[in-house]
């Protein structure tokens, strides 16, 4: 009887866990991961949204970062003036979620690192949730001809560094990304290459527990 009670309260712990908010997640993020906002920083974001005010704080470095939106599964901070946030609670099975990550600098253009973590904020392979992330090579469309192909050939020799931002919904799971080495070369040789690119970010959807790229 003892031992079937433990199962059960056991049981009930894990659902709790995995059943915590966006809200409830940022509050117990780890200083590790939190190097700028403090625990009382987060906790105070979560409160001034609930009572709807600008959730506007003073960092470790005495400097102002602020959520911009936050719900029971998503959020977004502008943690300095060259660095953000997006994160993302999302659903494994009826009982699991993972967190998404996403942290964007912009310096010299926007370029992001996407990590995936467990609610008690382990950090998970990311293999495991997503089957692959972009190359440059899928930002473009097929060349139609030797001379087209050639110009794009020389134009992205001029491009020889890639910078991928990475952007969750605010409305959905989707997961997408756009290519911004482009706003890094100068500004003709960025926009002649665009002509070569695919006009929207590449879409990936969350199916079956894992980001897969849609068609």
């Amino acid at each position: 009887m003892k031992k079937l009670l433990f199962v059960i309260i056991g049981f009930i712990c894990v659902v709790t866990a995995n059943a915590q908010t966006m809200k409830e997640l940022f509050v117990s993020m780890p200083d590790t991961l939190s190097l700028v906002l403090t625990k009382n920083n987060r906790a105070d974001c979560v409160d001034f949204i609930a009572s709807k005010m600008e959730a506007k704080v003073t960092n470790r470095f005495d400097n102002t970062s602020e959520v911009t939106v936050l719900t029971d599964d998503y959020l977004k901070a502008d943690i300095t003036e060259c660095s953000s946030w997006e994160m993302r609670r999302l659903p494994v099975n009826d009982s699991t979620y993972v967190i998404c990550m996403i942290t964007t600098v912009s310096g010299p253009v926007k370029d992001s690192n996407v990590c995936f973590y467990s609610t008690n904020w382990e950090e998970l392979p990311k293999s495991q949730y997503i089957e692959s992330f972009p190359v440059a090579d899928d930002f473009f469309i097929a060349s139609q001809n030797i001379e087209e192909a050639d110009s794009i050939k020389e134009l992205r020799k001029k491009s020889y560094i890639t910078f991928i931002q990475a952007s969750l919904s605010e409305k959905d799971t989707s997961l997408s990304f756009t290519y911004t080495t482009p706003d890094y070369m100068n500004k003709e040789d960025g926009e002649k290459l665009k002509l070569y690119m695919r006009r929207d970010p590449l879409q990936y959807e969350w199916k079956n527990g894992k980001y897969v790229r849609k068609q």
